[in-house]
């Protein structure tokens, strides 16, 4: 049994088909694996304790504390931005893979003192 050229060809691109394919999982795999990992520090310059939640975690920050978190959710951190114990109003932000944020005492609030804000450093 003979094989024609075209059939040779057709042959060829079918098994060139099935690398790109097994390279485009592997590289679809990749971004997965690698892509929802992040990184970030964060820093209590405040005098207070910071309450918050970091990806479902209750974490509490002391004055001057500092970490680094890693993560393979979104990085999402709700916190008490009022330092006062009966006064709880919750902001929300999505943090940054690679970045450094900061619980700061929120200065443009000059009638409440007590107001905390979260700022990224870098």
């Amino acid at each position: 049994m003979a094989i024609t050229a075209e059939k040779a060809l057709l042959n060829n691109q079918s098994i060139l088909q099935n690398f790109a394919l097994v390279e485009e999982i592997n590289e679809q795999s990749a971004e997965i694996i690698s892509g929802g990992y992040e990184v970030f520090t964060i820093r209590n310059t405040t005098g207070s304790m910071v309450i918050c939640n970091l990806d479902g975690s209750d974490i509490t920050m002391q004055p001057g504390e500092e970490f680094t978190y890693s993560t393979y959710s979104r990085g999402i951190i709700e916190f008490d931005a009022d330092s006062r114990d009966d006064n709880v109003p919750y902001k929300s932000c999505d943090l940054e893979d690679g970045q450094i944020y900061e619980f700061r005492d929120n200065t443009s609030t000059p009638n409440n003192p007590y107001d905390i804000d979260l700022y990224r450093v870098s």
